[in-house]
C-alpha cells in the first residue's frame, strides 16, 4: 500500500502523478531538516545580534555624532511619553486601591491598603507597565524609523558620507532608553501612589493617616533600587531589540511593517522574561 504520497510538481515532470511516498526515512528527513533550520536560525540570529551589540559599543567612540541626537531621542522617548505614562499609572493606582480595600477581611487594619499599593506599584506594576507601554509606543516608532531608512537606502547614504549609522541612529536611542525609562518609572510610581491615595480617601472609608502609615510600613531603599534596575533593563531591551529589527528590515513597506510588529512582540516578551528573572534573583532581598 502506498502511504500519503505527494503529487509531483512541475519540476518533476508536471504530470501531477503521485510520486513521493511518505516513508519513515522521508519523514525523518523532513523532521531533521525542520529542526536543523530552526537551530541554525536561532544561532544565526544570536550571532547577528552579538555583532550588532559590538557595533553599538564601537559607536560609543564617536560622541560628537551621537550626543546631539541623544537629546532629541530623550525628548521623543521621555517627554512625549508622559501623558500616556500618567494615564496608565493613574488608572492602575486607583484600581489597586479599590481592589485592596474591598478584598480585605473584616478587622484587618486599613493601613494595609497603603502598603499593598506601594509594593505593587513600585516593585511590579510601575516599571512593568511603563516598559510594556513604551515597547508599543516608542519601540514601534524606533523600528519604523530605522526600518524606513534601511529600505529607502538612507543608511547606505550615511555610510557613503562617512557617518557611522550605528553612532548616528542606534546609540542615541540606546542611551535615551537607558536614561529615560527609569525617569518615567519614577514618575509613574509617584502618579500611581498619588492616584491610589486619592481614590482611597475619596471613594472608600480609609483615613489619610491610615494610608500614610501603610506607605511607611516596611519600606527600604532597596525597593527603589529594585524598581529602577528593572526600568534600566527594560529600557535597554526595548532600545536594542527594536532598533535591531529596524536595522535589518527588508522587502520595502511590507518588510518594515513585519519588522515593527515583530519588534513590539519580541520586546514585550523579553520585558516579561527579565521581570521574572529579576524577581527570582532579587525578591528575597526586598525585606533585608
Amino acid at each position: 500500500m502506498r502511504s500519503a504520497p505527494f503529487p509531483s510538481g512541475p519540476g518533476e515532470g508536471g504530470t501531477g502523478e503521485w510520486a513521493i511516498p511518505l516513508t519513515p526515512r522521508r519523514l525523518r528527513e523532513v523532521v531533521w531538516g525542520w529542526l536543523s533550520d530552526r537551530v541554525l536560525g536561532f544561532f544565526g540570529g544570536a550571532g547577528s545580534r552579538a555583532y550588532y551589540f559590538r557595533d553599538i559599543v564601537r559607536g560609543l567612540a564617536e560622541p560628537g555624532t551621537y550626543l546631539p541626537e541623544t537629546l532629541k531621542q530623550m525628548r521623543a522617548i521621555g517627554v512625549d511619553s508622559l501623558p500616556l505614562a500618567s494615564l496608565v499609572a493613574a488608572f492602575i493606582g486607583s484600581v489597586i486601591a479599590l481592589q485592596s480595600r474591598y478584598q480585605l477581611f473584616p478587622g484587618v487594619q486599613l493601613s494595609i491598603v497603603g502598603l499593598i499599593s506601594r509594593q505593587m506599584i513600585i516593585l511590579e506594576l510601575g516599571p512593568l507597565l511603563t516598559g510594556l507601554v513604551l515597547a508599543g509606543r516608542v519601540g514601534a516608532q524606533m523600528t519604523a524609523e530605522i526600518g524606513t531608512m534601511r529600505v529607502t537606502e538612507q543608511i547606505d547614504a550615511l555610510e557613503t558620507l562617512a557617518y557611522d549609522p550605528m553612532a548616528y541612529l542606534v546609540v542615541p536611542r540606546m542611551i535615551a532608553g537607558l536614561i529615560m525609562l527609569p525617569v518615567l518609572t519614577i514618575y509613574a510610581d509617584a502618579i500611581g501612589i498619588f492616584a491610589a491615595f486619592g481614590t482611597s480617601i475619596l471613594a472608600t472609608d480609609i483615613h489619610p493617616f491610615d494610608f500614610r502609615d501603610g506607605l511607611r510600613l516596611g519600606f527600604s531603599q532597596f525597593q527603589l533600587f529594585y524598581s529602577l534596575l528593572k526600568a534600566v533593563m527594560f529600557g535597554g531591551a526595548i532600545s536594542f531589540l527594536c532598533t535591531y529589527e529596524g536595522y535589518v528590515a527588508s522587502a520595502g513597506a511590507e518588510g518594515v511593517g513585519k519588522a515593527t510588529a515583530k519588534a513590539v512582540v519580541v520586546a514585550s516578551i523579553w520585558i516579561l522574561v527579565l521581570d521574572a528573572l529579576t524577581a527570582g534573583l532579587l525578591a528575597k532581598y526586598l525585606q533585608s
